[in-house]
């Protein structure tokens, strides 16, 4: 499987769904996407049944990132929010993130707690305290194929020139990618892709503020990593919503059969096949 930094390297656009466990990861990797990202939204809403708004740290972030690093074999990126502390708190992060198999990790200059990007009442750092915390996560990484996004919030609260500003800031002071969250419209996404020149991130949260439009057409505006980071929770969040309605009301989830993958299909999934091979290799049917 190649490494993050290929990819970005690769000619089009890169296409990035959001995971938050390790059977969202492995579907992802089943229908053959090249990488995932770990949604900092999503850990919080699964672990919790909370809100993107600070509630986890690094301690969720990090062992959330080992179980589905473990889980398979394309690059993992991680959403690690502020780095949940000063620029100490960042390099500790990316030790640990390293060690636990991430390819990379978002880091943003928001003012903790922070929140969703698409959220109201966000405040950003100074710059020169966010640039401490970039310089510490690009020291001390071992390998410069951890990937580094630097993500700034600052178009909600300077506005885009200003943002724009932090963007190219970022990139000289050693960010891989570049990412201007919540851009408000498709007029400002094409100032973006115009005037930064590094590796670009457009942000595709259904109901968001940024506008949903295609890869093809992000690429063509300048934006390399076409990221989907909540697609697949909203999407689990419908069907069990459906189904579960259907159980309470009826009784029976007989209506939907069709709609879930069944018994076998799963297994296959989680690889079952594997471990009865296990089984067999270290004797284990011998002593039933």
């Amino acid at each position: 499987m190649k490494k993050f930094r290929q990819l970005l390297k690769q000619k089009g656009p890169l296409v990035i769904p959001g995971v938050y466990d390790a059977i969202g990861a492995k579907i992802v990797e089943k229908t053959g996407f090249e990488a995932m990202f770990q949604t900092g939204y999503g850990t919080s809403a699964t672990l919790f049944g909370m809100p993107d708004y600070g509630f986890i740290g690094a301690t969720e972030t990090v062992e959330n990132a080992r179980r589905i690093c473990r889980a398979v074999s394309p690059p993992v990126i991680v959403d690690a929010d502020t780095g949940y502390g000063n620029a100490l708190s960042v390099w500790k992060l990316v030790k640990e993130l390293e060690a636990a198999g991430a390819s990379g990790m978002f880091l943003e200059d928001q003012r903790w707690p922070k929140r969703c990007g698409h959220m109201q009442g966000k405040e950003v750092v100074p710059h020169e305290e966010y640039t401490e915390k970039l310089q510490a996560a690009v020291d001390a990484r071992s390998s410069k194929d951890f990937v580094i996004v630097a993500r700034t919030d600052a178009r909600a609260t300077e506005g885009l020139d200003a943002a724009i500003e932090r963007g190219k800031q970022n990139k000289k002071n050693g960010a891989d990618v570049i990412f201007i969250e919540a851009p408000k419209s498709i007029d400002e996404m094409k100032i973006i892709g115009k005037s930064i020149n590094a590796p670009l991130v457009a942000n595709m949260i259904e109901g968001g503020r940024t506008p949903i439009s295609s890869a093809a057409n992000l690429y063509k505006m300048g934006f390399k990593i076409v990221l989907y980071p909540l697609s697949i929770l909203y999407a689990n969040t419908f069907a069990t919503l459906k189904i579960m309605k259907e159980l309470k009301k009826t009784g029976t989830t007989k209506k939907f059969e069709k709609d879930l993958v069944n018994f076998d299909q799963f297994n296959d999934l989680v690889e079952l096949s594997k471990f009865r091979k296990l089984e067999k290799k270290y004797g284990f049917s011998k002593r039933e």
